[in-house]
């Protein structure tokens, strides 16, 4: 059984608990009570435990997604198409012409710049449009006593109860998405204590209500403790030039712009690398496609969401929000691996001892350094792709 189809096994054994809610809500109650010991040892006042998991029961919805979603990701054109639409670009625009005072006011406080602070809006809950109708401490619940990331689930779930004990939020607006974020800059709870800001000094940081003040300076502080350096970029459109060692392009071989330009890599409009903090080359999807060289701004929206499409997204769609245009370079649409047949490429190389650092059906950055090592094994071409000639060469 190959690792996607057993993650789908064990998540229909997961499910089928919920198929018998008298035996689901019997455990669930069981493990309430153990939960409720370990919260009032860290601070949460009994009535106020009590109160929150009134009515509480294994949201279903929860798990679906916990197990599904993540399995089947986009490729990164597909996402970017949903993630910086016309559509998208247009509001954040419209947004910021609206709310320029209020940006630029949390643009000076925290040294983020007021675009990047409109394109996570964006990309958390459209503009504040899609904040998430799930009860926080339901969806966090249901995680923890599901098991599979009970750790998370636990942790977010005794910070969410010290949020509704500071008196943020009330129970009834406590609400997000599935996996416990909030609000329309989706702030985990923890993130929450440690990041979120009261902008408007009402007493109480708000990311929920209508009013986004203290949701936008709330990512903006985030961004600004993670290391943002306003006025610099997230990272430029390059391309490369022929013969080039993709051994090279690996996220952490950070290297001065000097350096790229003796070999040869220039801006994809014809201009200038330029000197910012040392860049790495990140090619998202293989050769032919966009690459970019990134600086440390990539790296701080990636503390937001560890994710490459992801911080991508954010950065271009900062990008066309403040007027710049498309990626100059067309994605190569169709082709490419399958998760499963990611999956299948990681556990041959594994076998073949080129380790992937894991397999779990994503070609991120340990993937590619080991088909690296294996196409220099075979004296092949270096370039790191996870292509269908190279899964078929391994099987």
């Amino acid at each position: 059984m190959n690792p996607l189809s057993h993650l789908l096994a064990l998540a229909a054994l997961s499910l089928s608990l919920f198929s018998h809610p008298a035996t689901a809500q019997s455990a669930f109650e069981a493990w309430k009570q153990g939960f409720r010991a370990t919260a009032l040892a860290q601070g949460i006042e009994p009535r106020l435990f009590d109160t929150a998991f009134q009515g509480v029961s294994p949201n279903e919805d929860v798990i679906g997604f916990d197990r599904f979603q993540p399995e089947f990701s986009k490729p990164i054109w597909d996402y970017l198409d949903t993630a910086v639409s016309q559509d998208r670009i247009v509001e954040g625009r419209q947004n910021l012409r609206q709310m320029l005072r209020l940006l630029r006011r949390v643009e000076n406080r925290y040294k983020v710049d007021a675009e990047v602070i409109v394109a996570i809006w964006g990309l958390e809950s459209n503009y504040g449009q899609n904040r998430g109708d799930i009860y926080t401490i339901e969806a966090l619940a249901t995680l923890a006593f599901d098991g599979r990331r009970a750790r998370y689930g636990e942790r977010q779930l005794i910070a969410a109860l010290k949020i509704l004990q500071a008196g943020d939020v009330s129970q009834a607006d406590m609400r997000g998405s599935w996996a416990g974020a909030m609000g329309h800059t989706q702030f985990i709870p923890t993130s929450f204590l440690a990041l979120a800001a009261d902008y408007d000094g009402d007493g109480k940081r708000d990311i929920w209500s209508d009013n986004p003040a203290d949701a936008l300076a709330s990512a903006a502080n985030y961004l600004h403790e993670n290391g943002w350096v306003r006025g610099q970029p997230w990272g430029v459109e390059v391309v490369l030039p022929e013969g080039f060692d993709y051994a090279l392009a690996d996220v952490n071989n950070r290297q001065s712009a000097r350096y790229w330009r003796s070999l040869g890599v220039r801006r994809a409009d014809g201009g200038r690398l330029p000197d910012y903090s040392d860049a790495a080359l990140l090619l998202p999807a293989g050769d032919g496609n966009p690459v970019f060289a990134i600086y440390k701004n990539f790296e701080v929206i990636k503390r937001y969401n560890n994710s490459v499409s992801y911080a991508l997204s954010v950065g271009h769609l900062a990008d066309r929000i403040s007027g710049e245009g498309a990626f100059i370079t067309p994605w190569q649409r169709g082709g490419g691996l399958s998760r499963d047949e990611i999956y299948e490429l990681q556990t041959l190389l594994t076998a073949q001892g080129f380790s992937t650092g894991g397999i779990d059906g994503v070609a991120g950055a340990k993937t590619r350094s080991a088909i690296i090592a294996y196409q220099k094994s075979l004296g092949m071409e270096a370039n790191g792709f996870a292509t269908m000639a190279l899964l078929q060469r391994l099987r």
